[in-house]
């Protein structure tokens, strides 16, 4: 069973994104913050992070950038989910990131881009 972490501090958004891929079978860990999403990625070793950007503590930026730097979590794909539309650019360079969706999103997108993603996974 893939596990999937979500890295958001907005309840709304990780309980729908937690319903959807618990549905689909998937293993879900949660943090609300960049931080706390690192220590969890670290300990847990994710298939699969979903991060938003604007966190307290460590924003998604960073955090995105210290997984592809750590060596334990580089090979981690992360798909950007966030209102900041403007800061795709920020991410084009960063090697983990596989997708970028901006809020508010179609739920059967991202659902799709879950499943697409970890079914590559375990190829």
């Amino acid at each position: 069973m893939a596990t999937i972490l979500i890295v958001d501090d907005d309840k709304d958004v990780v309980d729908l994104v937690h319903f959807m891929a618990d549905r689909e079978g998937y293993r879900i860990v949660t943090a609300a913050d960049g931080k706390e999403g690192l220590e969890r990625a670290g300990q847990e070793k994710p298939d699969l992070v979903i991060m938003d950007i604007m966190m307290p503590e460590m924003d998604g930026h960073t955090a995105t950038v210290e997984l592809s730097r750590q060596e334990a979590t580089r090979g981690i794909p992360v798909i950007i989910l966030t209102a900041k539309g403007n800061m795709r650019s920020a991410f084009e360079l960063t090697p983990n990131v596989i997708a970028y969706i901006e809020k508010p999103f179609d739920p059967k997108h991202l659902q799709a881009l879950i499943r697409n993603t970890l079914s590559h996974k375990d190829n």
